[in-house]
């Protein structure tokens, strides 16, 4: 492949993988190269002040982590959205072209068929069928003086050990010189 460069690269079209959608739905479309806060400002008005009831997220290959950032922020946000996720795998078309064409003939191609994986998130502020597979239901509302320590401390499956005795910082000997020549010594301590 070293001898090709990617000359266009195209995604097979899906419908949405979600029953019952109202034809009107927003779909945030995010790609590799995505700005979240675009996404995010985009997304926040469209449920904010258009007042949309469900958004749907969907991306795949590489953007599929930006895609659940997006979810996992506007979550946070807007507190109270059912959840559900569909995980499958699209077909990405690759045209390559040989940097190397023959000198008698047209330019080789090479067309690649990728499957990569794909993700659909659809938020709601009305409730969904949780017995569907991918549900989440909302997390419930925090507060807004929460104690900072125990959000930190929130994903943490054990608690964390006490540190250990070697790890704590000890008094150190240090030696220092009386004189110029150094024949002198005496014992410091350095906290």
């Amino acid at each position: 492949m070293e001898n090709f460069r990617k000359v266009r690269s195209s995604e097979e079209e899906m419908p949405l993988p979600f029953p019952d959608l109202p034809p009107d739905v927003v779909e945030m479309k995010v790609k590799e190269g995505s700005k979240i806060r675009n996404l995010m400002n985009f997304a926040m008005a469209q449920m904010e002040l258009k007042g949309r009831r469900q958004i749907v997220f969907s991306g795949c290959g590489r953007a599929v982590t930006k895609t659940i950032t997006c979810v996992e922020i506007m979550k946070r946000k807007l507190g109270g959205l059912h959840q559900v996720t569909k995980v499958r795998y699209k077909t990405v078309l690759e045209v390559w072209e040989s940097q190397d064409p023959p000198p008698d003939g047209p330019a080789q191609n090479l067309t690649v068929h990728k499957n990569v994986p794909s993700i659909c998130i659809l938020l709601s502020r009305d409730p969904l069928d949780p017995n569907q597979t991918g549900y989440q239901p909302p997390e419930p509302r925090h507060e807004t003086g929460e104690d900072t320590l125990a959000s930190s401390t929130k994903g943490l499956k054990r608690p964390l050990p006490p540190p250990c005795e070697e790890l704590l910082p000890k008094k150190l000997q240090v030696q220092v010189s009386d004189s110029p020549r150094g024949t002198g010594t005496t014992a410091g301590q350095q906290d």
